[in-house]
Parts: C-alpha cells; sequence; structure tokens
C-alpha cells in the first residue's frame, strides 16, 4: 500500500479567517486575556439533506494547516495595513500553535450535535484557527458522506468510480471529491492528479467526444479496441444505445477482439432510462455470447436514483458516479462554540443559549463515547460526560440533552472513547492513516450502524445523549445563567 503522506495546503492559510478573529483577538491582547484557555467544539445541528449520519472528513488537512500555521512577511504586511497594534503585531510574528486539539479520526460515522473535534488553546490560538477549520471540515465531510450514502445504497459487490471533478467548484474541491470518494468506499476516481497521489492507478475509457471525432461509431470502437485490446469497454450511448451502440459494441467484439484471443470488457450507458437500457443491454450482449461482458452505468446517479435502479432490477456491474459527490445537496454546516475558559487554573463551563432551543450548546469540556452493544457489535449511542467523568455500571440511563423526558437504559455493553489527541501542547501526536487505510477503517465503522440508521427515507434518529449527570449539570446551568442575567436586567 502506498504510504506516503499527502501535503495539500499550497500556501500558508493563516490568513484565512474573518478579520473579527483578528478584532477580537487583539482585544484580548490589550485586555491582558492572550494567556487565558479557552475551549472550543467543532459540531454540526443537522445531517445533510434528512440523512441518517455523516462521515468524519478533513482531520487531514486541519492537521496540516494547523502544523504550518504561522504569520510570515506577507501577513504581518496585512496586519500593518490594517492598522492593528503595534504591539499585537509583535506577539503574532512569534505566533505558532501550542494547544491541544482532539478530534473524531476520519471515515468515523458521525451524529448531529456531538463534539467531532475540541480546540483547548489560548484564547488567540483557539480564534484565529475558527474559520479555517470549518472551511476544511464542512467541504471535506460534504464529499464524504454524499460519497458513503452512494456506497450504502449500491450493491456490496459493485464497485463505485468517482469521476466528478468537472463538476467541482475550483481544483482543491476536485481533489477533495476524489480523494474523500475514495476515503468513504469508493473504488478509485477519474482524477489522475488525485490517483497520483494515492499511488493508484486512474480510471476511464472515453467520452462522447471521442466517438464523435471518427467518422463512423464503429471506426471509434475498432480504435479502441486495438489501443486498449486488454481493458476496451465501450460508451455506447452517443447516437442510439439498442440500435447502434450495443450492435457496433457486439461487432467489434465479435470481429476484432475474440479473432485475437480477448474479451469485450463491457460497455458503458450514459444517457436515457438506464434500469430499461441496462436489461435490454445485457440480454442482447447474452444473446452474442458475451456472458462476461460487465456493463456500467453512470448519468448524475446519486443514492435516491441507484436505490431506484436496484428496485427495477436493472442490470450493472459497476457505477461511475460523479456530481453528487463533487457537489452535495446539502451542505454540513458545522459550527465552532465556545464551551469553557480556564481562569485561576480552573475551567469554567460556558453556553450559548438560544430562543431556538436546538441552538442551545452542550457546554464545557466533554469526554465523548460511542456504546458497542456486546452482543451483536452494533453501535446503541454516542454518550456524553464531562470531561473526566466516570461512567461505570452494568446499565446506564442515558438522556437526550435536549428533553430530559426521553430517557433509555442500555446494558450488555462497551464503552469506547470517539476522540483522539491529535495535538498535544503544540505537538502533533496523532498518526494520521492514509486514505486508503481510512477506507478499510470506514468500511468496518460503518458496518456497525443499525440498517435502520443508514437507510435514505425516514432514517431512525441515533442517540446522541449524555449521562443524567451530565444533563442534570446543564439544565442547572441553563436555569442559573438565566436566573443571572435575567435578574441584572430587570
Amino acid at each position: 500500500m502506498f504510504s506516503m503522506k499527502i501535503e495539500r495546503l499550497p500556501r500558508n492559510y493563516t490568513l484565512l479567517t474573518d478579520e473579527y478573529e483578528f478584532t477580537m483577538s487583539e482585544t484580548y491582547f490589550k485586555n491582558g486575556k492572550k494567556d487565558e484557555i479557552a475551549v472550543f467544539d467543532v459540531f454540526f445541528r443537522k445531517v445533510p439533506t434528512n440523512g441518517g449520519y455523516a462521515i468524519m472528513a478533513g482531520l487531514d488537512k486541519v492537521i496540516e494547516y494547523i502544523s504550518n500555521l504561522h504569520f510570515g512577511e506577507e501577513e504581518i504586511s496585512y496586519l500593518k495595513r490594517g492598522g492593528y497594534d503595534e504591539n499585537f503585531i509583535e506577539y503574532l510574528k512569534n505566533f505558532k500553535f501550542t494547544g491541544n486539539i482532539y478530534a473524531i479520526p476520519d471515515g468515523t460515522p458521525v451524529f448531529p450535535n456531538e463534539s467531532i473535534i475540541t480546540v483547548e488553546a489560548p484564547i488567540i490560538e483557539a480564534q484565529v484557527v475558527e474559520t479555517a477549520i470549518l472551511s476544511l471540515v464542512n467541504g471535506a465531510m460534504e464529499h464524504a458522506t454524499s460519497a458513503r450514502r452512494i456506497v450504502e445504497a449500491t450493491p456490496k459487490n459493485v464497485p463505485i468510480m468517482e469521476f466528478g471533478s468537472r463538476r467541482a467548484d475550483g481544483l482543491e474541491a476536485a481533489i477533495d471529491a476524489s480523494l474523500y470518494g475514495i476515503m468513504a468506499g469508493c473504488l478509485g476516481t477519474s482524477n489522475a492528479y488525485a490517483a497520483n497521489m494515492l499511488g493508484i492507478q486512474a480510471l476511464g475509457t472515453q467520452a462522447h467526444s471521442y466517438i464523435e471525432t471518427f467518422d463512423t461509431e464503429y471506426d471509434a470502437f475498432l480504435a479502441y479496441a486495438k489501443a486498449y485490446p486488454n481493458n476496451c469497454l465501450l460508451l455506447v450511448d452517443t447516437i442510439d444505445t439498442l440500435k447502434s451502440g450495443i450492435p457496433n459494441a457486439i461487432r467489434v467484439a465479435k470481429e476484432y477482439l475474440i479473432p485475437n484471443g480477448y474479451r469485450l470488457k463491457g460497455i458503458r450507458i450514459d444517457s436515457g432510462d438506464l434500469a430499461y437500457l441496462s436489461k435490454k443491454a445485457r440480454k442482447m450482449l447474452d444473446e452474442a455470447g458475451l456472458n462476461d461482458a460487465q456493463i456500467c452505468l453512470s448519468n448524475g446517479l446519486n443514492a435516491n436514483t441507484i436505490k431506484s435502479l436496484v428496485d427495477e432490477g436493472a442490470c450493472f456491474n459497476s457505477l461511475g458516479v460523479g456530481d453528487n459527490i463533487s457537489k452535495p445537496d446539502g451542505r454540513m454546516g458545522c459550527v465552532y462554540k465556545e464551551v469553557a475558559i480556564v481562569k485561576d487554573g480552573k475551567r469554567i463551563p460556558k453556553i450559548k443559549l438560544s430562543n431556538d432551543i436546538v441552538k442551545t450548546i452542550n457546554p464545557d469540556f466533554k469526554d465523548l463515547y460511542r456504546a458497542y452493544d456486546k452482543e451483536t457489535g452494533y453501535a446503541l449511542a454516542d454518550i456524553m460526560v464531562r470531561h473526566g467523568e466516570s461512567v461505570k455500571g452494568d446499565k446506564l440511563i442515558i438522556v437526550d440533552p435536549v428533553n430530559i423526558l426521553k430517557q433509555s437504559e442500555i446494558s450488555n455493553y462497551t464503552l469506547i472513547p470517539l476522540q483522539k489527541q491529535i495535538f498535544k501542547d503544540g505537538v502533533l501526536v496523532y498518526d494520521d492513516p492514509t486514505i486508503l487505510e481510512k477506507r478499510d477503517y470506514c468500511e468496518a465503522q460503518m458496518s456497525t450502524i443499525y440498517p435502520e440508521i443508514k437507510r435514505e427515507v425516514n432514517p431512525h434518529t441515533y442517540y446522541v445523549d449524555g449521562t443524567q449527570e451530565y444533563v442534570e449539570f446543564k439544565n442547572n446551568m441553563i436555569k442559573s445563567l438565566r436566573n443571572r442575567e435575567i435578574g441584572d436586567t430587570q
């Protein structure tokens, strides 16, 4: 396996932040708060397009970003033009990340309102990195989540080729779609740049323009067969799939490939009623003695259309999927919220309240566990506790942090911590796996998720709960803060 670590951030992204991060940071600096420790959580409130789960991704890019965080001459010049205080600018000249980062590994199925990344660092450091971390994780998770939903909708023995680069919003997005598509379970990609990064060979055959370039469709097929006799897969829908494309593919197989000791690898259908055409194509190929010729389907496929193909009995051996990995319909909407600060060596929980109850955050520095059923191996729930809180007992009551009346009891379970420490005192302490290793990990992790949670229509809601102690702590904190703040204004 190709194990070289991928470096993908081509420039210094330290300025890739919102201006208010600098105005707040300068204010912290002027008020003697630069060394105060703050704790921030990254989480999302809703799975895109009403899905049952998301796939963690982008940690690899966060690691690279944090490792290279610094203010060079260009960045300092920008701040000088902005009129920032000279002492603040001088402080930033020696700036580097010195805090701790904890994160759920790439490839893990994750759920709303749980901490996928936790940043614990001096307040200015924690503030400056907010925008970049969100940008890196949001995009990566969108690609990976969409790809995994496609994988889940596809029969297990059918490989998926990612080829959406040309539909992506920019070069970096094209690379991300390919890499995180593979991480989430795609066999490979048509993107030669991404394939080279992974040490694998890109996948692909021909486009409609290739067919149009020759005098006839048959001439185009024959030329391709001569160029790639061991891997001849022909695009058959340029003119007429059933009346022209498949007959010409059969003719090339009979007149050139078979007489010369080769076999037709297969055909690709990229337009029309894919279910109907694939069934007709299979019948035509079989009647011609080409039972081993494969059928690849493409054309804007997503999880729902793939499920429809399966339900309608479509005949296919592989899928080409692009648009809905490179440009997913839904957005992750990850947010970055302060949950605690440290004063005089003591951690003080913080909470953002809202009239919209779903926007009230889960406060404090937390440990996050996944409970697995010892008998079946399925994941039962993700459980939040205050950092360092002991979780023991053969039976455990877990409570919805939003609605204390929603309680469940789990037993015969194993608890596994979800977050890993990534940086410790600014030093990288995590050995990030390769994309191909993450693909195997993602496959194993998805096998622990109940099918009801993975289904496309009305998926079951996975439990992200707290212990009784944690939820009681949260509710008491809400009551105390409201009484104090509202009381002060009356």
